[in-house]
């Protein structure tokens, strides 16, 4: 089916079992609508169709969905009108070139995840006019198999395309979403949006990660808070030499939304303690390759991506 301006999603497709991608699931499920949900991993799966995805905290839900794979390949079986991407940014070149084995047009794709240019990834396979992008402002971890525990929820969210030609989809998935409960607004400032959460995750993610200290130990320590308001600083003046807009109160604002952090661990710190792969490339690394692009140089970030990297290594 061609996108046109009366775009009605009714089948969704949600790449990734993780916390992220369950809550999508799951309210997109209540909602109506019909939503396969994969993952390769087959144990993640197997509760989410009789028992349905739990969510606890903020959202306290259960709900099966309609459909799972193991494998992005099946899902043209199911004929989605929206995909989101909601996995790890450091798949997307081989989840990007699986989606095109089967991509038609009118299907639209949704970069749900942590990071800069994560969109561009998938336009580079795809093309700009199917892609979307979202800010999402949820907090959650897994708890089991299709089970979250979800600390907090501050909607709304925000989706944007990439092509102008495709509002009225967007507009139409943000509709969606909202009407399922997870209200989401379409936006023309993603750009700005991506930055200012990405700052705050570059500046957290890699010092917890590294030290092993949850984010409210982390800010309350006097040495380490040193380094965190040391990124913050420097990946402010990354955006202001790209031109791009994070407000003129953005430090202020950035420095006291994470001393209200939790004492909680922060993805990237999940990540190595469970031996995985990080996105510090497209947190950390963005704010080098951007410092590079106007010879500004970033050693506070080159130092937390290298040091994420050789715990990775291990």
């Amino acid at each position: 089916m061609n996108a046109t301006p009366n775009f009605n999603p009714q089948s969704f497709a949600v790449v990734g079992a993780g916390p992220v991608g369950c809550i999508v699931a799951a309210f997109l499920a209540r909602g109506g609508y019909t939503v396969t949900l994969c993952d390769v991993i087959p144990d993640l799966l197997a509760p989410a169709l009789d028992r349905g995805i739990m969510i606890e905290g903020a959202e306290n839900l259960q709900q099966p969905i309609s459909h799972t794979c193991t494998n992005i390949d099946e899902l043209a079986a199911y004929h989605p009108d929206v995909i989101f991407i909601t996995v790890k940014a450091n798949a997307l070149p081989l989840i990007a070139s699986a989606l095109e084995g089967f991509y038609r047009e009118g299907i639209h794709i949704v970069s749900w995840q942590n990071g800069i240019d994560t969109e561009l990834e998938i336009a580079k396979v795809l093309g700009r006019k199917p892609v979307m992008r979202a800010v999402v402002n949820y907090g959650c971890g897994l708890a089991g198999p299709a089970h979250v525990r979800m600390p907090f929820h501050h909607p709304p969210h925000h989706v944007q395309e990439l092509d102008p030609g495709s509002r009225h989809a967007a507009r139409a998935v943000a509709a969606t979403l909202t009407r399922c409960g997870l209200a989401t607004v379409h936006t023309d400032q993603i750009i700005s949006m991506v930055w200012r959460k990405t700052v705050m995750n570059a500046s957290m993610n890699p010092v917890c990660a590294v030290t092993g200290l949850t984010m409210a130990r982390a800010m309350n320590d006097p040495i380490i808070y040193q380094i965190v308001d040391a990124l913050v600083k420097e990946c402010i003046q990354v955006a202001r030499a790209n031109e791009i807009s994070l407000g003129w109160d953005y430090y202020t604002y950035a420095m006291d939304y994470m001393g209200s952090a939790g004492d909680h661990k922060p993805s990237m710190l999940i990540d190595i303690e469970a031996h995985r792969r990080t996105e510090i490339d497209f947190i950390n690394g963005k704010f080098v390759e951007y410092g590079d692009r106007t010879g500004m140089d970033t050693p506070y970030n080159k130092t937390l991506r290298a040091l994420v990297k050789g715990l990775e290594s291990k």
